[in-house]
Formats: structure tokens, sequence, C-alpha cells
């Protein structure tokens, strides 16, 4: 990671990681489907550990699951310092990717063959993460829809963050 990566702490910004977790998506889907992929959807940026400049990192990316025209690309990024050689886990992310054809539609994709138990495990994963996605989204998007602002206002007395005059009057 050079010093053009870095934020005024000396840490490569999380934006550089996942514009190059993006590419490696990329490149694992499109290869998998033989067709133009693109991002959908990323689940799972949490960032464990910083990357400093000066330290090599690698990113791993694996087809994990596939459904009809989608493809859930796994990505670990590892980082290296090079004079220690200590090496750290810095995180792993979840990239959805649609293939689309010569017309920009969605099109069919290969059956992923799993040959091992970590294919198995990681295609069982998938299928969960997506299963509770799908799960999370309906529930949020039914809260949403419900919350009524002048009876959950209670529920702002012990965060931070204070509600003006005005507002409160409209409310």
């Amino acid at each position: 990671m050079i010093p053009a990566y870095a934020n005024f702490g000396g840490r490569v910004h999380g934006g550089t990681l996942l514009s190059l977790m993006d590419k490696v998506a990329y490149a694992c889907a499109a290869k998998h489907a033989g067709q133009y992929c693109v991002t959908v959807s990323v689940d799972g940026v949490n960032f464990r550990q910083p990357v400093d400049v000066g330290e090599l990192v690698s990113l791993m990316g694996s087809v994990n699951y596939v459904g009809k025209t989608s493809l859930v690309v796994g990505i670990k990024v590892i980082a290296e310092n090079v004079k220690t050689g200590m090496v750290k886990h810095t995180n792993t992310s979840y990239f959805t990717m649609v293939a689309k054809d010569d017309t920009g539609q969605p099109t069919e994709v290969p059956a992923l063959l799993l040959e091992t138990t970590d294919d198995v495990r990681r295609f069982l994963e998938a299928m969960k993460r997506k299963e509770l996605r799908a799960a999370f989204s309906e529930h949020f998007d039914n809260a949403k829809t419900e919350m009524l602002f002048a009876e959950n206002m209670h529920l702002l007395t012990k965060e931070r963050c204070e509600v003006t005059d005005e507002l409160r009057s409209q409310l």
C-alpha cells in the first residue's frame, strides 16, 4: 500500500480497499459466468484491523454461491508487514454480482461445482445470509412504515441527539 492510498492517520482508506475488493469480485464473477458482471450489493464490510502504508495486501476471492443470474463472491483481505512478517486478517466481505448479456440484461450463469467440504460450507452460508438479508429487509421496511414520531420520541431521551423546539412543536 502506497502513501497515496493513505488517510491523515497513515492508514489505508477503506474505500481504497473496497475498490480493490470490487475488482477482485468482478474478476471472479466474470470468469465463472463468462459474461460481464456488475456489483449489486456488498455484505459484511467490517474492518477488523487497519492496513498501514507499506504493508503488502493480498485479496483472495472465490465464487461461493450462484443463483440463476447472480453470484456471491467472498473476498478475504490479508495485510502483511514485510519488516516484521506479521500477517493480519483485515476483513472479509461478500459481493453479490449479476451477470449481464450483450444487451445489458441479466443472463443465466453456470452452476457452481462444489468440490470440497469448504465449498459446500460456503454455499450453505451464502444461502443463510440471503435468507437473513431478506428477513431483515422485510422487518426493517415494515418498521419504517410503522414508525410514528410522536409515539417514539421517548426513545431519543438517552441518545446523543437534540430535537429542536420547532420540530418538537410539529410533532
